[in-house]
């Protein structure tokens, strides 16, 4: 069998292969910039409690200002964390988050990374109904992280 002069047995025309490329790499902005949207709206709730807190106007502070920025960057490293749905700045200086899943499991994963991270800080877990009390960053930056164990005492310390 002779083949015809000019027809050739060729793989996918260039064009549908980079057709191919340019919608991967517009998934994968599209992924990457979805997840720095939530991380940042995450971010949002660490700033604003931060925030609201150096410039509480009735003078009820009861750390330095320091230890909220201290807290702050805590509250920072917490929202990247899995388990993580967003983060809080407390006026005790502990930090407070809501969880993804409210399951033991995830919230034994959190605790031993944000632990590990911070062996002297206070990671407190937002029940739903806490959660569902938050109507804005004063009524979160309230609540007490004097309930929840420590990451010392978690980890074997006194």
């Amino acid at each position: 069998m002779r083949s015809q002069p000019g027809y050739r047995f060729a793989s996918p025309s260039p064009p549908r292969a980079a057709q191919r490329d340019d919608t991967m790499r517009r998934s994968s902005l599209i992924a990457i910039l979805l997840a720095l949207a939530t991380h940042s709206a995450q971010a949002e709730s660490c700033s604003k409690s931060r925030e609201y807190l150096i410039g509480d106007v009735n003078g009820e502070l009861i750390l330095p200002a320091q230890a909220y920025e201290d807290a702050f960057k805590k509250c920072m490293a917490a929202t990247g964390m899995a388990n993580v749905k967003d983060a809080f700045v407390l006026k005790d200086g502990g930090i407070a988050v809501i969880p993804k899943q409210n399951t033991i499991a995830a919230t034994a994963a959190t605790l031993a990374e944000f632990c590990n991270a911070y062996p002297r800080a206070v990671l407190h877990f937002f029940t739903p109904g806490e959660t569902a009390q938050i109507k804005s960053i004063s009524s979160a930056v309230t609540v007490s992280s004097k309930s929840s164990t420590t990451c010392q005492v978690i980890k074997g310390g006194s």
